[in-house]
């Protein structure tokens, strides 16, 4: 599989870090200095993150939030995290741009295919937030969205472990990992790798998806690379 244009998936939790919730600056630093290291090898990186570490629309409807409301409530959190680790990775020199499912001006620009492929082309990060835009529809299903946009050659989604197992290896010592998958293998098998919008959306317009542990360093580059990290899904 021949990888030069990607959209990277992290959750609004492996922000945290050591906190208990919203950002580490430690955590922060990490993930800018490992996107760094794959911009620096000539790689273009979109990235989508999460904001489950300041607010969780899905979450919001149990403590009596409308659901519409929880999930642009999510949304915002998510431009608070673009917002942060754009701001990371220009302080190592390394220039991004915010783009979101909804225009907040002076802040972000409204998302648009050809804006964030003008950016990358001209070797920016771009950090796609704000979801889709739209309620209903979580932060997987706005990457796969994006990544179909931007004609990226997969989707990779950093995770705290380093694949995809038949069952939670941090629960079950024997779990076994798988090192591929078909897009029909991960359903019928009921395996959680993205909700199922998001999964059908990838299987539709043939966009791999690549799950691997961002959490040990380099492994961003060696995904990049072709080496046999994380589990694929085509």
């Amino acid at each position: 599989m021949k990888i030069e244009k990607v959209l990277l998936k992290l959750s609004g939790e492996s922000l945290q870090g050591k906190e208990s919730k919203g950002i580490d600056p430690q955590m922060l630093d990490y993930f800018a200095q490992e996107v760094k290291e794959a911009v620096d090898n000539g790689f273009k990186i979109a990235i989508v993150i999460g904001g489950g570490n300041i607010f969780r629309g899905i979450q919001g409807t149990k403590n009596g939030f409308d659901r519409v409301q929880g999930d642009y409530m999510g949304m915002l959190a998510t431009i608070i995290n673009s917002l942060a680790l754009q701001s990371a990775l220009e302080s190592i020199n390394i220039p991004a741009e915010v783009l979101s499912g909804f225009t907040i001006d002076p802040i972000c620009e409204r998302m648009s295919r050809r804006k964030a492929n003008q950016y990358l082309d001209a070797g920016k990060v771009v950090i796609i937030s704000g979801g889709t835009g739209n309620p209903f529809f979580t932060t997987d299903s706005g990457a796969a969205l994006r990544g179909i946009e931007i004609e990226a050659d997969a989707i990779l989604k950093g995770t705290r472990v380093d694949g995809v197992y038949d069952k939670d290896p941090e629960k079950h010592k024997d779990a076994v990992k798988y090192s591929s998958l078909s897009f029909d293998e991960a359903y019928d098998k009921n395996l959680n790798i993205m909700d199922l919008t998001a999964f059908t959306l990838c299987k539709e317009n043939n966009l791999p998806i690549v799950v691997f542990n961002m959490n040990e360093k380099g492994n961003l580059l060696k995904v990049l690379k072709n080496e046999n990290i994380g589990t694929v899904i085509k």
